[in-house]
């Protein structure tokens, strides 16, 4: 599977690539400004974390509003990726009232397809000062931790999902299990369409 990392200035934007190339795909970093018409080869989205706050002065996080309104590609919104998912949507990112930075343990509510056939709890590694606020309509939450209460969550009908946590950083539990579901949920769509 040919799939774009969409860099939005993330610290470990390498590590997603990493990830998704020692799991068979043909990954590609790509600059967030990168047009729609450049992407029709690939067949899923990552966009990473990153250092732009939502809504404010240094949000530049690109076209990414256009890859989400296309419909086109499933898409995995990672840290500042799932805050823009979620803004993006009607729902809201700020400020966390208690930022994460390291180890967090993630409490899961619901599986949904992101998390199928993992644990109800596991470690996961944060870092970040902003977080979802409000969750977007059509959207559920699967998992929270102690100090954010959207850590995951995933769209009712399109193949949307988004974490707080960093699921390509090797401290993170089932890191790679979370990146296999979501290019299982890629392939599935990509057929049906």
């Amino acid at each position: 599977m040919n799939v774009a990392v969409v860099d939005n200035g993330g610290q470990w934007t390498h590590k997603e690539w990493r990830i998704l190339t020692y799991l068979g795909c043909n990954a590609e970093i790509i600059s967030n400004t990168t047009s729609l018409s450049d992407l029709e080869k690939f067949e899923a989205l990552v966009l990473s974390g990153g250092a732009p706050r939502i809504g404010t002065e240094s949000d530049s996080l690109g076209l990414t509003s256009e890859y989400l309104n296309s419909e086109t590609w499933p898409i995995l919104g990672i840290c500042v990726g799932h805050q823009y998912m979620a803004a993006h949507f009607g729902g809201g990112a700020g400020p966390a009232t208690i930022p994460e930075f390291g180890e967090a343990t993630l409490t899961v509510k619901k599986n949904g397809w992101l998390l199928s056939n993992l644990p109800s709890e596991f470690k996961v590694w944060e870092s970040h000062n902003d977080e979802v606020t409000k969750l977007p309509d059509s959207f559920n939450i699967l998992a929270s931790s102690k100090d954010c209460s959207i850590q995951v969550m995933e769209h009712e009908s399109l193949p949307y999902a988004g974490v707080q946590f960093h699921p390509e950083v090797e401290h993170s539990e089932y890191g790679a299990e979370i990146f296999t579901n979501f290019l299982e949920k890629a392939a599935i769509y990509n057929k049906s369409r």
